[in-house]
């Protein structure tokens, strides 16, 4: 482990005496390739290792996942025991959750599980506390809370993000828009469809030669950076929704709390007291983009109690059949589906057909 963390220290240090600038890129671009090989070695060591370690590995329950990351003792655990009513230990000195406590809410028909993972320190993503482990809970969520205290916001999400960035979580952020295919012969070919301020085939090439890959077509359709273009190598990074969760308000003054309702993705609270949960709540149900679909069996009313939860990618009929029983789909004849969806209420409509949130469906099977 010491030697891989020695090299990573080695390759930042040199990184940051380069200087930027053109002749340096291709140069820079070779030390990013190679501090993110030694990140990955860090994050899947050699025998597994990984989340599964004991008090970690937590079941998936639920519609989604939402995952609390944090300094210690920023809130997390009162906010959990506050939200979902799920006690985990609280107290006012640092490091009171040693392992992964997990909760669950309903909120508009949907089944959301809460996890409390353990406080974050610095240098997790370097293997330091059992920050590997919490960050490996934390790339199977659909939403993470990154609670912070409200009186050291910026220091703390700065840090917290670097730790993040360095286990392959990006959040807030799309995929790069670059197309990448390996293939046979031909060497690297570069093609750009805007201006590039960073890239250009040198560089792309001493990137591409640390990965020991030699032919490639490459397609940059905006202007990107060799972050962006290890990220699309390495194949492994997790785009992860974010909402910052200033905590603590009560500690404040009014003039300050307007000016934090401006920041994006911030939702101000206090845990403590239990105040502005309705707007948190609003936001990750935001965030999380989930689709209620409600059942509706033949010659009876809906069933608007407890809809079906489908992620806004998979919102065909078809995923509602699977989500419903594997073998509807196999039977289907057609659905009728009323709501935004169509264009007539009820419409007749086939597998494909991609359903809005609150939509009602009844399925019609082949006798």
């Amino acid at each position: 482990m010491s030697t891989i963390l020695e090299k990573i220290a080695q390759i930042e240090s040199e990184m940051a005496r380069t200087q930027r600038n053109k002749a340096t890129a291709g140069h820079l671009g070779l030390l990013k390739a190679r501090l993110a090989k030694l990140r990955r070695e860090l994050i899947t060591p050699k025998g597994g290792g990984g989340a599964s370690e004991q008090g970690f590995e937590v079941s998936k329950t639920g519609d989604a996942r939402v995952g609390f990351v944090g300094f210690p003792s920023v809130g997390k655990s009162t906010l959990l025991s506050n939200l979902a009513g799920v006690y985990s230990e609280v107290a006012a000195y640092e490091f009171t959750t040693l392992t992964t406590v997990p909760g669950c809410i309903k909120y508009k028909g949907a089944k959301i599980q809460l996890l409390d993972l353990p406080g974050i320190i610095e240098g997790a993503k370097d293997g330091k506390g059992r920050g590997r482990q919490v960050i490996a809970v934390a790339r199977t969520c659909n939403l993470i809370f990154m609670v912070l205290d409200v009186l050291k916001p910026l220091t703390h999400k700065k840090l917290l993000e670097h730790e993040l960035e360095g286990f392959g979580l990006r959040l807030n952020k799309q995929p790069p828009n670059i197309s990448f295919r390996k293939k046979d012969k031909g060497g690297v070919n570069l093609n750009a469809t805007v201006a590039q301020s960073e890239l250009d085939l040198d560089t792309v090439k001493t990137i591409l030669g640390e990965y020991k890959i030699h032919n490639a077509d490459i397609t940059l359709k905006y202007d990107a950076t060799a972050d962006d273009l290890i990220d699309v190598i390495e194949g492994n990074r997790i785009y992860i929704p974010c909402i910052y969760l200033l905590n603590k308000i009560d500690q404040i003054s009014i003039e300050e709390l307007d000016v934090i309702y401006k920041i994006p993705h911030c939702v101000p609270i206090s845990a403590h007291h239990h105040w502005n949960f309705d707007d948190l709540l609003e936001m990750m149900w935001q965030y999380l983009q989930l689709v209620r679909i409600y059942t509706k069996p033949k010659g009876q009313l809906p069933d608007y109690s407890s809809p079906i939860v489908l992620h806004h990618e998979h919102t065909s009929v078809e995923s509602f059949c699977n989500k419903l029983h594997r073998t509807i789909a196999k039977e289907f004849k057609y659905a009728l589906v009323w709501g935004s969806s169509v264009k007539h209420q009820p419409q007749k409509v086939g597998i494909d057909h991609v359903l809005n949130d609150e939509d009602v469906v009844q399925i019609v099977k082949k006798v």
